[in-house]
């Protein structure tokens, strides 16, 4: 089965399609990488998708069009990926949309929206379409993230040691395997990724710098000239959600510039190269403080965030036991083990849309906090005579990435 995985995470700059066949040999998922395309979100729909987030106020008028027009930036995706990828013969799109609000309180998430009309998709390909897939997990009393936990659990499954996952997107989430003592899976997002690195690029950079005309430390320039500022680190470490115990997740609801500036205010004017310094070294610190008490033996980093040498330095610091000696952990790449790192989120969804259409569950209760796992998502048909699969009654344990044949 060929399926496009469609995602855009919280950094809100692309739409990446992946695609993958997808096939069952045993208890065993193999899936086959086709390749990946990034589309940009054009400039005018970036900037009205930035002003209508949190802690911005928007209307209904606003999230319409917002809906609407994402629907159609990702129909354009889906598109390109299926001749592209797939000559054509894509039978099932699986689209995570882009989240626009995740309503958590108190360790407990209310509710979840991802937009992105479907009918756009399936409209455009002719095939059909999965999406929506968080707000099952929520109505099952879950935390709706993250949910390529189940997709770590199988990659992943029978390596030795504790083996985690980290994906270093906006938000950093982590899926340990299982813990030291042979518990079952957790996962869990340790804090910001990118999130707060982008917002101070964005908002201090010297425009004249050719790294501050982005929205992004591009290979961490600012953060290689800054210095750690001692305080504002101590003050960002405050911060009530890393004492929180897992299952938990966050977003952009928490960590978004009025926050960077509210904890700016504590220290005074400090140069952007060490605010962005700062925040690098906040993110390698939480991610590495998340990941000890559970006995990693190896952490595997995918998302953009391994693409920005001075976090990923760092972080291997960090995990090298953060001041309190011990052999550390080794940090590698989802490259490593086969499975590009810019894309594996948009592969992962194309599995959780694989597991929605042959009616089987893609969830784990212990990494999301439900009450029982649930086959994600909502279903929107394709053009007539595109059927789905019929339902499988058992669901595969292991997930293996298989090289491409290569073509002449």
């Amino acid at each position: 089965m060929r399926v496009v995985g469609l995602m855009s995470g919280t950094s809100y700059d692309a739409i990446d399609a992946a695609a993958a066949d997808l096939a069952l040999d045993g208890d065993t998922l193999v899936l086959t990488p086709l390749g990946m395309i990034s589309t940009p979100y054009e400039d005018g729909l970036r900037a009205e998708l930035a002003g209508a987030l949190p802690p911005a106020a928007t209307d209904l008028a606003t999230v319409c069009r917002l809906d609407t027009r994402i629907g159609q930036a990702f129909a354009a995706a889906a598109e390109r990926a299926d001749l592209e990828l797939c000559d054509g013969r894509t039978d099932l799109t699986a689209s995570h949309g882009q989240t626009v609000y995740h309503w958590a309180e108190s360790g407990r998430v209310h509710g979840t929206l991802q937009i992105g009309e479907p009918a756009w998709i399936a409209e455009a390909t002719g095939r059909p379409v999965v999406s929506g897939f968080r707000t099952r997990d929520v109505a099952a009393g879950g935390q709706g993230a993250p949910l390529v936990s189940v997709f770590d659990v199988m990659w992943l499954r029978g390596r030795p040691g504790v083996p985690v996952a980290l994906n270093l997107g906006g938000i950093a989430n982590v899926t340990v395997i299982e813990d030291g003592a042979g518990g079952a899976p957790l996962a869990f997002d340790t804090g910001p990724a990118n999130a707060l690195i982008d917002a101070a690029v964005r908002e201090l950079a010297d425009g004249s710098d050719p790294a501050g005309a982005r929205s992004m430390d591009v290979d961490g320039v600012l953060a290689a000239r800054g210095t750690v500022h001692p305080g504002l680190l101590r003050t960002l470490l405050d911060e009530p959600y890393y004492a929180l115990p897992a299952p938990k997740t966050t977003g952009k609801e928490l960590f978004h510039l009025p926050y960077l500036r509210a904890a700016l205010d504590t220290c005074g004017p400090l140069p952007a190269e060490d605010v962005v310094a700062t925040l690098t070294r906040l993110t390698a610190r939480t991610v590495a403080d998340a990941v000890r008490p559970f006995g990693a033996t190896e952490v595997i980093a995918s998302g953009g965030g391994t693409r920005n040498p001075v976090l990923m330095r760092w972080l291997r610091e960090e995990l090298g036991g953060g001041g309190g000696g011990g052999a550390g952990v080794p940090l590698r790449t989802s490259d490593e083990l086969g499975l590009p790192s810019g894309t594996k989120e948009a592969y992962a969804f194309a599995v959780l849309g694989w597991l929605t259409a042959h009616g089987l569950p893609a969830t784990l209760p212990s990494c999301t906090g439900a009450r029982h796992p649930s086959v994600l998502g909502s279903l929107t048909p394709g053009a007539a005579g595109r059927s789905l699969p019929g339902p499988l009654t058992t669901a595969p344990v292991r997930l293996v990435v298989r090289a491409p044949r290569p073509t002449r």
